[in-house]
């Protein structure tokens, strides 16, 4: 075989992420059963995406989201997953900033490039297709409480206030999303699973 150093590269790259597999988050299946990996929440948010293109604030590229959510969290390699409402937070971007750096490094320079920018582009939050990520991010680990009797704030002593103040974002790339978010929110409320 012929060696040709960009497929090399991106055999290097495609090897390392396989670690996303390993990365477990703070939040639960939907069934509860058991914690969510990375690679099955970016599976998992890809699909919603494409399902719920139509309800964007703004016309998106579809196929622009889904690769920022497939790259976005690809950087926790690195960084770890930080829980989305754990205190201390501030330096969360310049560590994800190194690993996407260091990782995307990994690819060719064409495609290095393209993947830190459209990793910088989710964080930014500044396009209409940033925004509908974003949204989408939020919108299912929030449902997954919601489905799941509230396992994940519960552990975590998360309150009401909490999770409507970090999930209001969802509004910025649908309001539609936001409102049935909130109508599940308060569902919780009423059920006496989220409180104050």
């Amino acid at each position: 075989m012929k060696t040709d150093l960009n497929l090399l590269k991106q055999m290097d790259f495609l090897i390392e992420i396989d670690k996303v597999k390993s990365i477990y988050r703070k939040s639960k299946t939907y069934s509860g059963e058991k914690y969510e990996n990375d690679a099955e929440h970016s599976w998992h948010i890809c699909m919603m995406a494409m399902v719920l293109a139509p309800h964007a604030n703004e016309p998106i590229d579809i196929f622009k989201v889904i690769k920022m959510l497939l790259i976005h969290d690809i950087v926790e390699i690195d960084a770890g997953d930080t829980f989305l409402y754990a205190e201390h937070r501030e330096d969360i971007f310049e560590k994800e900033k190194l690993a996407a750096e260091r990782i995307f490094g990994l690819l060719p320079d064409d495609q290095k490039n393209e993947f830190f920018e459209l990793w910088l582009e989710f964080e930014e939050k500044k396009t209409s297709e940033a925004l509908f990520a974003g949204s989408i991010d939020r919108l299912q680990p929030m449902l997954s409480n919601c489905l799941n009797q509230g396992t994940t704030w519960n552990e975590h002593g998360v309150k009401r206030k909490q999770v409507f103040d970090k999930n209001k974002v969802i509004d910025k790339g649908s309001k539609l999303l936001w409102e049935y978010a909130q109508y599940s929110l308060n569902q919780m409320v009423i059920q006496g699973i989220l409180k104050d």
